[in-house]
């Protein structure tokens, strides 16, 4: 039997107002974490008025041109031949998010040694993946609009459509992948209803 048919119907629109205001969470992976309302709405207007000044250009992967545009920033890493390389000095605007992201996870903000701006426009998607080798902690934040966030294992084995944690990514928020979240699980996005932009911070393996 139902809740309603225990408590009657004022008790079960207590629950559904009560799951309304406090959603259950998923159940994240270990070393996936998640947090709402990271950023302030005059940090996230500060950053999209900086971004719009950054020379953006086509995200190109072995030869394929995705529907995004972005800017790196730190080390750069080229899928062409799989190596890493010292990019572009990591512009003082993002000075303040570095070390929010810093404090948050009580690491130095030196660790960070990449950022990478993305411009999503409508319709574009992120499939299915583990971000490049080199790299370890990945933290994203969401800018302007909010897309559907999904994880599943790498192990195919364990692929199915059971195994996949499909989630909203608010605007101006924060998602953590290390740890086996980051080896042992892919993620993507899917197909974004709004431009949205993100900044993601990583750091690189020890």
């Amino acid at each position: 039997m139902g809740v309603c048919e225990y408590g009657g119907w004022w008790n079960c629109w207590s629950v559904i107002f009560e799951l309304a205001l406090f959603p259950i969470e998923p159940d994240f992976p270990k070393g996936f974490s998640y947090s709402p309302g990271f950023l302030t709405e005059d940090e996230e207007m500060g950053l999209y008025t900086q971004i719009q000044k950054l020379e953006l250009h086509n995200f190109n992967f072995r030869g394929f041109t995705a529907n995004r545009k972005v800017a790196s920033f730190g080390y750069d890493y080229s899928f062409e031949n799989a190596s890493l390389s010292k990019g572009k000095d990591i512009p003082c605007i993002f000075d303040f998010l570095i070390e929010k992201v810093g404090k948050l996870l009580s690491i130095t903000t030196g660790e960070f040694a990449e950022v990478l701006v993305t411009e999503y426009p409508i319709g574009s998607v992120i499939n299915w993946h583990r971000d490049a080798p080199p790299f370890d902690l990945i933290a994203g934040i969401s800018l302007m609009a909010d897309c559907t966030f999904r994880l599943r294992p790498h192990d195919k084995t364990k692929q199915n459509s059971a195994s996949v944690i499909s989630f909203p990514v608010k605007r101006r928020s924060l998602y953590i992948i290390e740890g086996s979240a980051r080896s042992d699980w892919q993620h993507s996005i899917t197909p974004v209803k709004q431009t949205r932009y993100s900044i993601t911070l990583r750091t690189l393996r020890g």
